[in-house]
């Protein structure tokens, strides 16, 4: 996982964004938050420039950066953290990912097609035109997302949660959603076309 280092700013809570060494090598060293680094510019340089030479990432802490255009496919993360970050155009397919953090992050028009994605946390993040079709998403943790226009299709969604999730225009089809949990779900235009929905879990029993 990665280093739970706190923002090295006097009273702030934050967690520290990763730091490198001289060679680019992550590092355990305290660091600062992106609201506090005194070269913003400069640590998000050196993040971008790490996970563009690096297929294989392991506890890189990226909170709160923005990513633009940017080419993911076949990149595998492992015990990373993207929390309140920013996607946009970001091409992921074919994509790796455990233990990672994505919570409350911004998602728009990105493309992580069959991308393997498990025990990972998308809480309160919000996806506008994203494609998942044919991944695997086995074990994560969707709960309260916001999703538009987005493509769920052929994928394998087991054990998986979307509770409290807004679901507008989002598709489904043809998905495992066995142990898949729609408790509390807002849906709009939402289809589950040819998905064991008997296996899934969208009412709560009664106690």
């Amino acid at each position: 996982m990665f280093t739970q280092n706190t923002c090295i700013y006097p009273t702030c809570r934050a967690t520290a964004l990763s730091s490198f060494d001289r060679d680019g090598t992550i590092t355990e060293d305290c660091n600062y938050c992106l609201a506090h680094s005194p070269d913003p510019e400069g640590i998000k340089a050196a993040i971008s420039q790490y996970i563009r030479s690096h297929d294989k990432i392991i506890g890189l802490n990226a909170s709160g950066l923005v990513f633009t255009d940017i080419d993911l496919t076949g990149k595998r993360f492992y015990g990373c953290c993207f929390q309140n970050c920013s996607f946009s155009t970001v091409y992921a397919e074919n994509c790796r990912m455990r233990m990672c953090m994505f919570d409350f992050s911004l998602f728009a028009d990105c493309s992580l097609l069959q991308s393997n994605i498990q025990f990972t946390s998308f809480a309160g993040a919000a996806f506008s035109h994203i494609l998942f079709t044919g991944s695997d998403l086995v074990h994560n943790n969707f709960c309260g997302i916001t999703s538009y226009q987005s493509s769920f299709d052929d994928s394998d969604l087991y054990n998986s949660r979307f509770i409290q999730a807004k679901l507008t225009d989002t598709s489904f089809y043809n998905c495992n959603i066995k142990n898949t949990v729609f408790y509390d779900i807002e849906q709009s235009n939402v289809s589950f076309r040819m998905s064991n929905t008997r296996e899934a879990f969208f009412v709560r029993e009664e106690q």
